[in-house]
């Protein structure tokens, strides 16, 4: 579909992509009017935009959405956002049909009818494709295979093409406005995780995990300071461990160029059902905590980008 964009302003807020077998949108950005704030939110695992026939090739379908995806983490993004002004990137597409924080060559060939590209093999996966999580995911833990048949090329092509390529373009296209803007950006990459295993029995597991690519994607700076204000409002909080971010961060954070970021995971006890399945009341509480700790990142942020600090080589 055509993208429609917001002409309102120096707002970029659009619709873009499109589903593969729908005319709905693969993602919606929202950038208010001024970019009030230096931080842009991204949600790319909460699409439930199903297409019928994506779901009917699914072996259970119910089972492996509710375990794919971020469930209803696009409502919190959506209230901290209106909260603190940041600007907004959800995705619409299901991450079962493709993940989005996944390089295109994350490729298990082997669930491709045609197999591999010429000149390439069709068993020449990466562990993280091949482990069933790739750019299409393939397995997961219980179940075994997700589909009942094979994926085709055309149909790999068109998920990419449409929904995975446009989706990052235009995220890329936001940060570098808001770092022209504020002089400094930063990413929150947003997702949720199942709880976390104690240690041992009198310890409390992370309901929050900071992930920068071990320092790679985001100013130590910001990192503390989401450490600390996370730690003052009562939560645990996790640095890296068990997740650091992946191709989202590595695709998009430019810390010479003065753009940061960082993912966030939140644990799903916090705010859905006991089921996973519904949001329950600690949702709210999520999104006063979510909302505190971007508003301290944007002031961090700014205060980068006032001062220029772009960080120098070592000599």
């Amino acid at each position: 579909m055509a993208e429609g964009r917001d002409k309102k302003g120096d707002s970029l807020s659009h619709r873009g992509g499109t589903i593969p077998g729908t005319r709905k949108p693969a993602y919606t950005l929202s950038v208010p009017d001024g970019l009030p704030t230096p931080v842009i939110l991204a949600v790319p695992h909460a699409g439930r935009s199903y297409p019928e026939e994506l779901w009917k090739r699914m072996r259970k379908p119910e089972w492996s959405a509710l375990r794919l995806e971020d469930r209803y983490v696009d409502r919190i993004a959506t209230e901290v956002a209106r909260q603190t002004g940041a600007a907004l990137m959800v995705a619409h597409a299901p991450r079962a049909m493709i993940d989005l924080n996944r390089d295109c060559s994350d490729v298990d060939w082997t669930m491709v009818a045609e197999g591999a590209p010429s000149g390439g093999r069709p068993g020449n996966s990466n562990q993280r494709a091949r482990s069933g999580l790739g750019l299409v995911p393939r397995r997961l833990p219980r179940l075994g295979e997700i589909w009942n048949r094979p994926l085709t090329g055309s149909e790999l092509d068109a998920r990419i093409g449409q929904v995975h390529a446009p989706y990052h373009r235009a995220l890329a296209e936001a940060l570098a406005h808001c770092r022209e803007r504020w002089g400094a950006a930063l990413l929150v990459d947003l997702h949720s995780m199942p709880p976390l295993k104690k240690a041992h029995p009198q310890d409390r597991a992370a309901q929050y995990v900071i992930g920068d690519r071990f320092g790679a994607s985001a100013d130590d700076r910001l990192v503390a300071a989401a450490l600390r204000q996370l730690a003052s409002d009562g939560a645990v909080v996790a640095h890296n461990r068990p997740y650091a971010g992946g191709f989202v961060l590595d695709r998009h954070a430019s810390q010479r160029g003065g753009i940061h970021a960082i993912q966030l995971e939140i644990c799903r006890d916090l705010y859905l059902d006991s089921d996973h399945v519904d949001p329950a009341d600690g949702l709210a509480g999520v999104v006063a905590t979510v909302s505190r700790l971007v508003r301290v990142l944007a002031g961090e942020a700014a205060d980068m980008g006032r001062r220029g600090q772009i960080p120098l080589a070592a000599e």
